[in-house]
């Protein structure tokens, strides 16, 4: 049984910016991008929510303005960690992560997106989609 505090899944939102790599060298601008990331994520939560206890599935679509500087599993960790507390309750109940990052010229056409990532799609780039799931096998069926 879900409690009814607890965030309705799956949750969508996007945060505008490069995202900030683990490897950073000035811990400030990880702190920074992190707290943009909850923020973002305000959006699609409700006031007064649990976090949940629920396995987590993550997907993350990077769309740079320009060519990407480093590696795309650079940017997940502060992106996890960021939510952890607040969405769920510690990184290690996600047990799916999808990161993927779509340079410019370098995007297809989504299937079926949804209304968030049609929105994402259209927005001056850079930003960070994010969607978190409570079905790590959903897309594996």
């Amino acid at each position: 049984m879900v409690c009814p505090l607890e965030p309705a899944f799956p949750i969508e939102f996007f945060v505008l910016g490069t995202p900030v790599s683990l490897q950073t060298k000035r811990p400030e601008a990880k702190a920074e991008w992190q707290v943009r990331v909850k923020a973002a994520s305000l959006t699609a939560l409700p006031e007064g929510h649990f976090a949940t206890s629920s396995p987590i599935a993550a997907t993350l679509y990077y769309f740079p303005d320009d060519e990407m500087e480093g590696d795309i599993d650079n940017i997940v960790k502060p992106v996890l960690d960021a939510l952890e507390k607040h969405i769920y309750l510690n990184d290690r109940q996600v047990h799916r992560v999808v990161a993927q990052k779509f340079e410019p010229g370098n995007i297809f056409p989504f299937a079926a997106p949804s209304e968030i990532l049609e929105n994402a799609l259209i927005r001056t780039k850079p930003l960070l989609y994010i969607r978190l799931s409570v079905n790590p096998f959903e897309e594996l069926a």
